[in-house]
Order: structure tokens, then C-alpha cells, then sequence
């Protein structure tokens, strides 16, 4: 069975966790990705001492370490059987408990300062975004495209690619189990996170990494997307290409962006390196990518056209049965 482990596994797991701060560190991690700093801040202990305890509860499983930059954050395991189990010890643990409230009440204050540098770069750079956005149709009307197109669900892992602010993960957050954010820039994955943190959207996570080689393995994703993003991109056939590759079969990939226009300002002044695309050119990214297409949705604006792509991953192909190929 899949819910069923060795005993001496689970044991070491009991034996990481078993340890005040060690319980402390779940709880903390449950509710935010955090990073050494944050949790030496809040559980006043030396960056030594958390450091060995985060090792102790990443080996057995029971927390995920991933790197953003010289930063390393830290979350509550989201899948298998230390995740399981990690899950369950928190929801064990009375948040009343003196100790727990104090600790969740500092990290109270580490997300308000997070919070508030976010806002510091988005009042910095909201004047470039904003000039953008008039030249298009409404944004609430982009982004019912894409739910629409996404369909329901419910998906299991959804991927937003350049993520930026985080918006895609809120609205999408409720049709999945699982929905991660991934973005080149430390300040742009602070503002999202900021975002998430503010939500309330502890099924959301974002991750700093190359669009070129996703940092995940073939055939993660129920749905991936790619918003406003290829017109940044030297080679956005690539990058179709491998979103394309982290689809399970069936999955399905929704890419936004413009129609071709002559706005040379936008490469001058906000480093658009292509000025759109014709709806032919994605279309023939997604097929060389081995994903059925699906007819694009145009957007009209002025001066701005905003085109909604789509296609879909094959699905596998089922393995006949030998007793029922030896009866055909």
C-alpha cells in the first residue's frame, strides 16, 4: 500500500521531529516559506543551532529547502510520506500553546515587513506597469479568459511561469491542490510571496529559476502558464518547448501575450525584445512541441491586441490488456 511505510523509517521521522524547536520549525514552516534569518529572528536561537534542526527535519522529509539566489527558504514537505506525517504532528499542536503563540506572533511581524518592502517595489515600478495596462483590454477580462480556458478543475499541480505579482497563483489557487510560482527576480518573487502571505493561500508557493530548464521533472503539471511573459524572451520557442516537457499527458498549456504592433517604446523603455506575436508562431511553437492546439482567443484593444493561446498534452496511450488483445 501507498500510505504505508517501513518502521525504521518512520521512526527516524518520529525521532526528527521529536524536539521542541523541531516542532516549533513545523509549525512555522506550515504556515510560510521562510528563510534562516526569519526563523532565527523569531525562535531567538543562533543561525547555527536552526541551521542543524532544518537539516535534521529536511533529511527525514519532513521540511523542503530550495534555493532563491545566495537564499535559501524553507516549507513544510508538500508531498509523500513525510509530508503526511509532518502535516499531521502540526495539526496535533494547539496554537494556544504559550510558546507556539508567541512564535507565530513574530512571524506575524515578519510578514508585516515583508509585506511592506513589497509595497515599496511595487509603489517604485507601478507608474511603468500602469502605462502598460492602458494600452490593452481590461485586465479582469485577460484573466476571465484564462479561467475560462484553464476550465474548473480540480487540478492537482499548477504551474505559473514569470509569475511576477503572483496574481495567476490567487486566481487559480482554488482549482488546485498545488499551485507554484516561478520568477527570475528576488523582487518580484517578494512581492508575490507578500501577495500569497496576504491571501492566505497556503496551497501557493513561488520559486526563483530559469524558464529555459524548469527546475522540475518531466510530466509535473496539470496546467502551465505563460503570461505576458515571451515577449521578454530571446528564444520564446524554448521556453514554450520546455513548459511543454513538464505536462502530465492531458495536461494543458495556456500562453498570453500580444498581437504584433509598432509600439518601439515598449522595447525602448520596459526591455520588450519582441513586439508581439502572430497567432501562427505560437501555434507552431506548442505542435514542435508535441502538444495538440487548440484555437487561440483574440482580445482586441487599443493600441494593444492581447491573444490567448492554448494546446494540450497527449494523452498516454493505454496499454492493452493480453487477455483482450488475445480475444480481439
Amino acid at each position: 500500500m501507498t500510505d504505508l511505510e517501513p518502521l525504521d523509517l518512520l521512526l527516524e521521522r518520529l525521532r526528527a521531529a521529536a524536539e521542541e524547536t523541531r516542532l516549533r520549525l513545523l509549525v512555522l514552516c506550515a504556515d510560510s516559506e521562510l528563510t534562516v534569518s526569519d526563523l532565527t529572528a523569531i525562535l531567538g536561537q543562533s543561525q547555527p543551532r536552526v541551521s542543524r534542526h532544518l537539516k535534521v527535519l529536511c533529511d527525514a522529509g519532513l521540511l523542503e529547502r530550495f534555493r532563491e539566489g545566495s537564499w535559501a527558504f524553507f516549507r513544510l514537505s508538500q508531498r509523500g510520506l513525510g509530508a503526511t506525517l509532518a502535516r499531521s504532528l502540526v495539526e496535533r499542536l494547539s496554537l494556544q500553546d504559550d510558546q507556539i503563540a508567541l512564535d507565530l506572533e513574530r512571524l506575524h511581524a515578519v510578514k508585516q515587513a515583508r509585506a511592506e518592502s513589497a509595497a515599496r517595489y511595487f509603489d517604485d515600478n507601478a507608474a511603468d506597469w500602469d502605462r502598460i495596462r492602458v494600452l490593452h483590454v481590461a485586465e479582469n477580462e485577460v484573466e476571465a479568459a484564462v479561467l475560462g480556458r484553464l476550465g474548473p478543475g480540480p487540478f492537482g499541480d499548477i504551474l505559473d511561469i514569470g509569475t511576477g505579482t503572483g496574481r495567476l497563483l490567487e486566481l487559480m489557487a482554488p482549482r488546485a491542490e498545488r499551485a507554484i510560482g516561478l520568477d527570475l527576480s528576488r523582487e518580484m518573487l517578494a512581492l508575490a510571496r507578500a501577495n500569497l502571505d496576504r491571501a492566505g493561500l497556503k496551497n501557493c508557493s513561488v520559486r526563483q529559476g530559469d524558464l529555459y530548464a524548469l527546475p522540475f521533472p518531466a510530466g509535473s503539471f496539470d496546467a502551465v502558464t505563460l503570461h505576458q511573459v515571451l515577449h521578454f524572451l530571446e528564444d520564446p520557442a524554448a521556453a514554450v518547448a520546455e513548459a511543454a516537457r513538464v505536462l502530465r499527458p492531458g495536461g494543458k498549456l495556456i500562453v498570453v501575450d500580444f498581437a504584433p504592433h509598432d509600439l518601439e517604446e515598449l522595447r525602448d523603455r520596459h526591455a520588450h525584445r519582441r513586439l508581439g506575436f502572430p497567432q501562427a508562431d505560437v501555434d507552431a511553437w506548442t505542435a514542435a512541441a508535441g502538444l495538440d492546439v487548440e484555437e487561440s482567443q483574440v482580445l482586441p484593444g487599443k493600441p494593444l491586441t492581447v491573444i490567448l493561446w492554448s494546446a494540450q498534452s497527449k494523452c498516454a496511450t493505454p496499454t492493452r490488456s493480453p487477455v483482450k488483445e488475445a480475444l480481439s
